[in-house]
């Protein structure tokens, strides 16, 4: 049927009101903007020590607000998140816009093994995290801080357990990282020591658990840039670790730094050298998980 020249003419006058009162009906929603919030001691298992601290930055969005991960030291049966509280309100004062989680894991004790589980303690925070993106409002990539044990298993959990390629750097502050050096494996008893620590139940019989358990042993092309940092007198760890682990990391062509500064377990380095270390893991931040 054909329309005559009227009706098309009427039709013509009235579109307009159409086209207006359907954008009238339209609802333009707004951004939210969303003020920042701390979370203190919030679970993510059954056992009393699975919980983190979480601190969520002022206008974040899931596109914009990645993670920053402390994970505190205390040789994996001892310490607390409560321990990297300071480095939260550093890292809240250089990278604001950054969410940081700093987390507790379940400590060894005779009962309780470290290995793996507190490899996976951290891969269960990363999870809940990630499950968490829209209602936290976080991009779920992360940069691991750890210190001591604490930097041992950041290492671990992103050299060999980091699937999705989440973490995108490891800052790694006096870790463990080969513990078949001799400054370990010449001390009587230690394989008994690391056989105590670990779930033997977890790994095939006949395991080297000296190298399973050793970041150095870990590395691949897929594991994330390292920042290093020893001290030449360390009773505890020695330098020999971080020039393993910076020589592991080259072979691999994964960028890595390694500063080696005058003094013991980065208790009692020079207030230039700890400048220096920020500065470092730092640009780290910035070159490596962007916002």
């Amino acid at each position: 049927m054909k329309l005559s020249f009227f009706k098309i003419y009427y039709l013509i006058l009235i579109l307009p009101l159409f086209i207006s009162c359907s954008q009238d009906d339209q609802v333009v929603e707004e951004e939210v903007y969303l003020e920042e919030e701390i979370m203190l001691n919030v679970s993510y298992g059954s056992h009393p020590q699975q919980v983190y601290d979480l601190y969520l930055p002022a206008g974040r969005t899931s596109a914009s607000t990645p993670v920053i991960m402390l994970i505190h030291g205390g040789g994996w049966t001892g310490g607390d998140k409560s321990d990297m509280t300071q480095v939260v309100y550093h890292l809240q004062n250089l990278h604001p816009g950054y969410a940081v989680v700093n987390v507790n894991y379940v400590l060894a004790t005779e009962s309780i093994p470290a290995f793996p589980n507190q490899f996976l303690d951290i891969q269960s925070i990363v999870n809940k995290l990630t499950s968490e993106k829209e209602t936290l409002q976080i991009k779920p990539q992360f940069g691991f801080i750890g210190a001591s044990a604490g930097a041992h298993i950041a290492m671990m959990y992103d050299y060999a357990y980091d699937t999705q390629d989440q973490v995108k750097f490891v800052a790694n502050v006096v870790g463990p990282s080969d513990f078949t050096d001799p400054f370990y494996s010449d001390q009587p008893n230690f394989d008994l020591y690391l056989a105590i620590l670990t779930d033997l139940s977890a790994y095939p019989p006949g395991t080297n658990l000296a190298q399973t358990l050793s970041p150095v042993y870990q590395i691949s092309p897929l594991s994330s840039p390292t920042c290093s940092f020893y001290g030449t007198t360390d009773p505890l760890v020695p330098v020999s670790n971080g020039i393993s682990l910076h020589d592991q990391l080259t072979e691999y062509g994964i960028y890595n730094t390694l500063k080696i500064y005058v003094g013991g377990h980065a208790d009692d380095w020079s207030p230039e050298d700890l400048a220096d270390m920020t500065q470092i893991i730092s640009s780290y931040i910035d070159a490596y998980l962007p916002k």
